[in-house]
């Protein structure tokens, strides 16, 4: 396909209109770019409404909630970029510095995503992501790099990471023609993860580059301890298990993750009463036996 553009800004809104609003409005518009909204079924037509005040913003409203994966994946077929930036809708630009990320994806065919550098928008904004550690093969556990420090330019060398950040990833359009869509069985949470590895086994790397920042107001729409979350991350740590893991580390991650983790946090949120989440685990586990993927949205 030609590119129109050699950018296209793609992100996910799902009842999130101030935030996607305050995203648009941080972003300089030029002939080189383009924006699309996919409006991932919210309660009201928010499609319409961001239309009606940024007609130069293209929207899509999909008929029901398509989950992370699947939100992207209508921007990416949609998009006429050479570059495709998929980013949260709860980021903002302070400054709009791409064309780092972009020299950098241009530098090497070998580079599929580039990263920026994400910070918190809250407090001092505290550092989010400066890249990943591997995830181990048994506990399927990494650190992001730098998370919650203080940004004293520490992390500002660009480096190969194992894995892109799902808030913000510049992809190559080339890149994702040879390796496929993200996978969508996910929903929510380790789809990005799991993307990765495929860009891997099709020999791409992955780079973070800190001379872009973007800053992230994490997870409005989903919170940092909901029910939902614990549901995603229970049934997806498994997904993730079971689509990449090979021979005796699978059954060593599924071991670890169902008869230790799972125990473990059931136990946990019923001594401090919070039963909504045990029945999260519960119900994570039991989708993930049963094959219970993609379209399940969990429900309380």
């Amino acid at each position: 396909m030609q590119n129109e553009y050699k950018l296209s800004i793609i992100t996910v809104n799902y009842n999130g209109l101030k935030d996607t609003c305050a995203l648009i409005e941080s972003i300089p518009f030029n002939e080189n770019m383009e924006v699309i909204i996919i409006d991932n079924a919210s309660k009201q037509d928010e499609a319409s409404i961001i239309a009606q005040h940024y007609p130069y913003v293209k929207t899509i409203r999909t008929d029901k909630n398509l989950g992370f994966a699947g939100g992207n994946n209508i921007g990416i077929k949609e998009a006429k970029g050479q570059f495709l930036f998929l980013i949260n809708n709860d980021t903002v630009f302070k400054e709009f510095n791409v064309e780092p990320l972009t020299n950098r994806l241009e530098s090497s065919p070998k580079i599929g995503i580039i990263c920026p550098k994400i910070r918190f928008t809250w407090g001092t904004n505290p550092i989010q992501y400066a890249g990943y550690t591997p995830l181990s093969k048994i506990t399927v556990r990494n650190q992001a790099i730098g998370f919650g420090e203080e940004d004293q330019s520490q992390y500002d060398t660009a480096h190969p990471t194992p894995y892109a950040h799902g808030a913000a990833m510049m992809i190559k359009r080339e890149a994702i023609e040879k390796v496929g869509l993200m996978p969508e069985d996910y929903f929510l949470y380790y789809e990005e993860i799991d993307w990765s590895i495929m860009f891997a086994k099709a020999d791409y790397k992955i780079w973070y580059d800190p001379a872009c920042t973007i800053y992230h107001k994490e997870s409005q729409s989903t919170g940092q301890d909901s029910p939902l979350r614990t549901y995603y991350i229970t049934r997806n740590r498994l997904l993730l298990v079971k689509r990449n893991w090979q021979s005796v580390y699978k059954y060593l991650a599924y071991s670890y993750l169902i008869c230790i983790v799972a125990p473990r946090d059931l136990l946990k949120y019923t001594l401090k009463g919070k039963i909504a989440h045990a029945k999260a685990v519960k119900k994570g586990l039991s989708d993930f036996c049963l094959s219970r993927y993609s379209s399940i949205n969990y429900k309380q």
